[in-house]
């Protein structure tokens, strides 16, 4: 059995926020045409997500020096290993995230902020640094009032790609959702053809996650 993590950011509820929407499209259909596959999901507003602050800060340095943790340090780091680990444990990952301000969520940030992490999911060598996640792949689906893929000010998904590959994921596909805002008088068919473009994803990945 293979195992999907979605994640998501977002604080509105599914059916405020097009790109949970789209994503429950897609986790669907990828369910139902792989009934095999273990799905762990995440809304990362609704459970404990760390920050990388001075107690965290302290935690790191104490643990090259040798030196007992805190409780309050040993309970941070616990958090972010705990979502280390979920992130090692699957072989595809599904991202739902809008677009605030050119950038996903702070939330997404402190995230992936937990999975790079030297000697679990990248190690440096005298090349510089290299992946140590292999066979896995991810779907970012991303949603935006204006009109962002191809352009510059695309910052948050430029930012997923490159810290996935960074630790050895480079099988990513993005499926946007994009223009509610910039063309209110079209959101039903905007928010239809990314469904679409969902389930056929979805059909077309299911079984990239089987043995």
């Amino acid at each position: 059995m293979k195992k999907v993590l979605y994640v998501s950011a977002n604080p509105k509820p599914t059916e405020l926020s097009y790109s949970k929407q789209v994503a429950e499209t897609f986790m669907t259909t990828l369910t139902n045409e792989n009934a095999s596959l273990e799905v762990e999901a995440i809304e990362l507003y609704d459970v404990d997500v760390q920050e990388i602050d001075g107690d965290v800060l302290s935690a790191w340095g104490k643990f090259a020096s040798g030196e007992a943790l805190t409780d309050v340090e040993a309970a941070k780091v616990a958090t972010m290993n705990g979502m280390l680990e979920k992130f090692m444990e699957a072989d595809m990952y599904v991202f739902a995230t809008p677009m605030w301000n050119f950038f996903f969520p702070a939330r997404m940030k402190m995230f992936l902020d937990s999975v790079l992490t030297a000697g679990k999911t990248f190690r440096y060598t005298e090349q510089g640094p290299v992946g140590l996640l292999e066979n896995k792949q991810a779907i970012h689906i991303q949603g935006t009032g204006g009109i962002y893929t191809g352009t510059d000010l695309n910052f948050a998904d430029a930012y997923l790609r490159q810290a996935l590959a960074f630790v050895g994921v480079t099988e990513v596909t993005t499926l946007p959702v994009e223009g509610m805002n910039q063309f209110p008088d079209k959101i039903e068919e905007i928010v239809a053809d990314a469904k679409a473009k969902a389930e056929a994803l979805a059909k077309e990945v299911a079984g990239a996650v089987t043995v």
